[in-house]
């Protein structure tokens, strides 16, 4: 099992970075919150990751708090969550906002994180409720506590809202985390303005080329 990774960051690509630790790279998958508090490529981090080996393919997805890491496994443990659907989950929504939801049992808040739908949201609060509430003691005070900078806050939110606004329009949630992670990087990548608007923008500009490649 590999449960933390310290090295440098290679590669900040879409919901995908690269760390090189000793020589060799580690592919991560990591939420929208992980990903706009990532330093700049070159810089040392460090990931606590959960490691999953299928079949056809070895899985590592990494978070900047362990408080993440561990409410990640939780959502895994819930009938019908997988991997991608609980990292969309965390991307969709802050850990406090998220955590709350679930012990008050507030299913309309919950059914509108992309890929959750009434059914998903109303047995996360069946079976992760008590879990979620020991999370909270042992993990919820640090996590409250945890700075976010205003720009970072801004910037997931515009993203979780042009992931809603895809979805409305028919896209399924994974491909319009894709697209908007994807878009979210040329932005930033040119050093341009994250706004909802242009995420939106950009992201049907992508997925219209894609689907006439």
């Amino acid at each position: 099992m590999i449960g933390r990774l310290q090295g440098i960051l290679l590669v900040r690509d879409e919901a995908v970075i690269l760390v090189d630790v000793g020589g060799i790279a580690y592919e991560v998958e990591v939420s929208a919150p992980t990903l706009y508090q990532m330093p700049e490529t070159g810089k040392e981090i460090v990931l606590y990751t959960h490691f999953i080996v299928r079949e056809d393919a070895h899985l590592l997805f990494g978070f900047l708090e362990l408080a993440e890491r561990n409410l990640f496994r939780l959502l895994i443990k819930a009938n019908g969550i997988g991997p991608k659907l609980a990292l969309a989950i965390l991307s969709g929504m802050d850990v406090a906002r998220l955590v709350a939801s679930v012990i008050n049992g507030d299913v309309n808040t919950l059914v509108k994180l992309p890929g959750v739908g009434r059914k998903t949201a109303e047995r996360l609060v069946l079976e992760l409720r008590d879990r979620v509430q020991e999370w909270q003691l042992q993990h919820g005070s640090a996590v409250n506590t945890v700075p976010v900078k205003p720009a970072v806050a801004r910037a997931v939110d515009s993203w979780q809202e042009a992931e809603s606004a895809l979805i409305s329009l028919g896209y399924k949630p994974q491909e319009a985390a894709r697209a908007v992670a994807s878009a979210a990087s040329q932005l930033e990548s040119d050093r341009k303005s994250v706004d909802t608007a242009t995420l939106i923008r950009l992201s049907l500009k992508n997925l219209g080329r894609a689907a006439h490649a």
